[in-house]
């Protein structure tokens, strides 16, 4: 995901605290001097975004977003909190639905628990991760043996810095499905901001976006549950001070290990559109 921030000022400061939809946060390097809340921050926005065709299932919708993150001391932080269909909409596939969903994605520097200086090359700073997705909704919710989405993952991370985009982060899990009480394969995942248009009032458009790839999972936990599969997020967004306005493009494969058929669509494209307020 989503793998999005409050000030714009400078690109060095925009790209450490922007936030998108649904990616990771974004954190300071490894030298962070003798004081390791020298560089802590927080921030937190609010997303009003509409969803066409979203897979897996196929459904548009509205949807309220909360995201919120940063840094303090050991600790670098995102999160989000969806409320769907606030608007109910009676024809949304939404409408008498678990109305929420939450990841919470706090990673732990262990730069700044050891005091070392593990930098190498394009490596800025390497984490012990943790991913949490709480879907709230009951075992049996897309109707495919599935269930609704409830997993927890750990497992290692890194800043690196990628030319071009600068700043991208990097994180690979052990994935463990809660409502089996198994682990079941892995997942990358990776997120990046990049202003790359400026103009003269502050404001920028940036490209910015997620990756979450599961692999090497066991097939065997349902009758439609695929090996492998993700996602793939692609946004531009312009962004100023208080406010941001973004389109992206999500591609999807056997989403949530779900997979693709005729009569459940787990794979495909959808659009999203956004309007944010910033604090």
């Amino acid at each position: 995901m989503g793998l999005m921030m409050k000030n714009v000022k400078t690109i060095a400061l925009a790209t450490a605290l922007a936030a998108t939809a649904a990616m990771s946060a974004p954190t300071f390097a490894a030298d962070r001097g003798e004081d390791i809340h020298a560089g802590d921050y927080s921030w937190m926005q609010f997303n009003y975004m509409y969803a066409f065709d979203e897979l897996p299932g196929e459904g548009s919708h509205d949807y309220l977003e909360m995201e919120f993150g940063g840094r303090a001391g050991i600790v670098d932080l995102y999160g989000y909190v969806d409320v769907f269909n606030p608007s109910e909409r009676p024809d949304s596939d939404k409408s008498g639905s678990p109305k929420m969903f939450m990841k919470f994605n706090p990673r732990f520097s262990i730069d700044a628990m050891t005091g070392m200086d593990l930098s190498a090359g394009p490596i800025q700073e390497v984490y012990i991760s943790t991913l949490f997705n709480w879907g709230g909704g009951d075992a049996n919710l897309y109707g495919q043996g599935a269930g609704d989405v409830n997993n927890a993952s750990i497992g290692i991370g890194a800043d690196v810095m990628v030319p071009w985009f600068g700043k991208v982060s990097v994180n690979l899990y052990k994935y463990y499905e809660i409502q089996a009480k198994a682990w079941n394969g892995y997942q990358f995942s990776m997120n990046w901001f990049k202003p790359f248009i400026n103009f003269d009032n502050g404001s920028f458009i940036s490209y910015q976006g997620y990756l979450d790839y599961q692999f090497a999972s066991d097939d065997d936990f349902s009758d439609s549950q695929a090996s492998a599969g993700g996602v793939m997020f692609n946004g531009l967004y312009w962004h100023s001070e208080n406010f941001a306005l973004g389109y992206g493009l999500k591609s999807f494969k056997d989403v949530y290990l779900i997979k693709d058929s005729d009569g459940f669509k787990s794979s495909g494209f959808s659009h999203y559109v956004s309007a944010t307020y910033k604090f």
